[in-house]
């Protein structure tokens, strides 16, 4: 067994429940979400570490077995698939018990990896930064814990009490769930030095006059791909699961010059372990602190509803109220793969949105789109901030130097000795620089104000 496992040999298995008459949950499941696709995308994970996947296998289940998931049939079968192919590792697209996994490794003579087993390695590849690194490691530790009742006999093996009454003394196993919880213990708290830093970086760019736009989406819907097209950065994007873990932050030209700070996230999964949206959530903050949030999807995609269904169940997770719909566009990207028929027809699905609620096709990787997007962004946040004009002598440079770092600066011309100045600012700075500067309203926002009282 040894040597088969060392080459990385994998047999994928997707045990996936049928369709039951009367379990409306598990229909509604089996309705929205392809059998083939829930394959294909565990075949996608076990690939994004490097494993020789050698055969991937549907096994329909009409109920769960307690000791070993799937029914002894099924395991007799795939006990068979992996003596001829002489593979080392069985992947079960499902979230199986300590037991079930002990169980299946005695009968199949292999190791057995589930689906949160297989993200956590991935995660663990993928983590560049120290933040990303700690919390990999505590949610692999909380998983790893859990497993120590498939442990091997050592484990079952005392050691000797303390004191002079002797005693019983501890099992191995407990002695290793101890030195797991301590490492938590640790972990965590390092955990909490690396947030606060964090939240005093969100500080600092709350101080400048930078809104926060968030790339969310179902993992591989070309959320760098589009990232790197709006920032013209140079983030790792490639046609993988988990390209991206770490989150980044580049700066967003906006079509009028005004700026913002664009985030790409991890990518969202169906069946995420609830361990890792705990151990991301400071990651996520990024998300949860955004002043608009788009959510791309691989609208090309055969599961594309279904990956919106998911990655609406994780920001609802957030606490990120998906229902409101203020704070995020929904952005249909890859357009490219599609014919101009089908692009017309996608068009129409668009425009019958709610006014409230756009959807914008864009192809992150030609373009197209982009422009219309940018220009949403813009005026989204521009909503939220006041318009003022104002005029300043030239000669007070510390004036000007704050208005630049405190505001968007739309307009600025020198007329005798004096900057004509228009610029831009939130609601919480509009009364600072009308005291400061003796700034009045825009025109065109006096305007409305007039129209809205008429």
């Amino acid at each position: 067994m040894a040597g088969s496992e060392s080459t990385g040999r994998v047999l994928v298995v997707g045990p996936y429940l049928r369709e039951r008459r009367g379990d409306a949950e598990a229909a509604a499941y089996a309705h929205i979400r392809d059998t083939d696709a829930r394959l294909e995308e565990a075949v996608g994970l076990a690939r994004a570490i490097d494993l020789d996947v050698i055969e991937a296998i549907p096994a329909p289940l009409s109920q769960i077995r307690p000791a070993t998931y799937l029914g002894k049939g099924k395991v007799e079968e795939i006990a068979g698939v992996i003596a001829a192919n002489e593979i080392g590792i069985v992947v079960m697209d499902c979230a199986l018990s300590p037991i079930q996994q002990r169980n299946l490794e005695k009968e199949l003579k292999a190791k057995v990896l589930d689906r949160t087993g297989l993200i956590l390695e991935i995660f663990g590849r993928r983590a560049k930064t120290k933040e990303g690194t700690l919390q990999v490691e505590l949610a692999h530790l909380n998983y790893q814990r859990s497993r120590l009742v498939r442990s091997w006999t050592h484990l079952e093996r005392q050691r000797g009490g303390f004191g002079f009454m002797g005693g019983p003394g501890e099992t191995q196993i407990e002695a290793d769930r101890r030195m797991i919880g301590d490492r938590i213990g640790r972990l965590e708290a390092d955990l909490k030095k690396v947030q606060a830093t964090r939240r005093l970086h969100r500080a600092g760019r709350k101080r400048v006059p930078y809104r926060v736009v968030a790339l969310v989406g179902y993992t591989n819907a070309g959320k760098s791909t589009l990232f790197n097209r709006l920032t013209r950065a140079d983030v790792q994007a490639e046609d993988m699961l988990f390209a991206t873990l770490d989150p980044t932050l580049r700066a967003l030209t906006l079509p009028h010059g005004g700026k913002a700070m664009l985030s790409d996230t991890v990518g969202f999964i169906s069946n995420l372990p609830t361990q890792l949206v705990a151990a991301f959530r400071a990651t996520l903050e990024e998300v949860l602190e955004a002043d608009i949030i788009l959510h791309v999807r691989d609208i090309s995609h055969e599961d594309a509803e279904a990956q919106q269904s998911d990655v609406d169940n994780v920001l609802r997770q957030l606490g990120i109220d998906i229902d409101a719909g203020a704070r995020i566009l929904e952005v249909w990207n890859k357009i490219d793969r599609f014919s101009e028929e089908e692009r017309e027809n996608l068009a129409n699905i668009a425009a019958r949105k709610p006014a409230d609620n756009p959807v914008f096709m864009v192809s992150a990787v030609t373009g197209e789109g982009v422009t219309e997007l940018l220009t949403a962004i813009e005026d989204r946040l521009a909503s939220t901030r006041v318009t003022l004009d104002l005029s300043i002598d030239a000669a007070d440079g510390a004036g000007v130097s704050w208005l630049h770092r405190n505001a968007e600066v739309l307009a600025k011309e020198l007329h005798d000795g004096h900057f004509d100045m228009t610029v831009r600012v939130d609601e919480t700075k509009r009364d600072v620089v009308i005291s400061k500067f003796g700034a009045v309203l825009h025109e065109a926002e006096q305007l409305s104000l007039r129209d809205g009282r008429a």
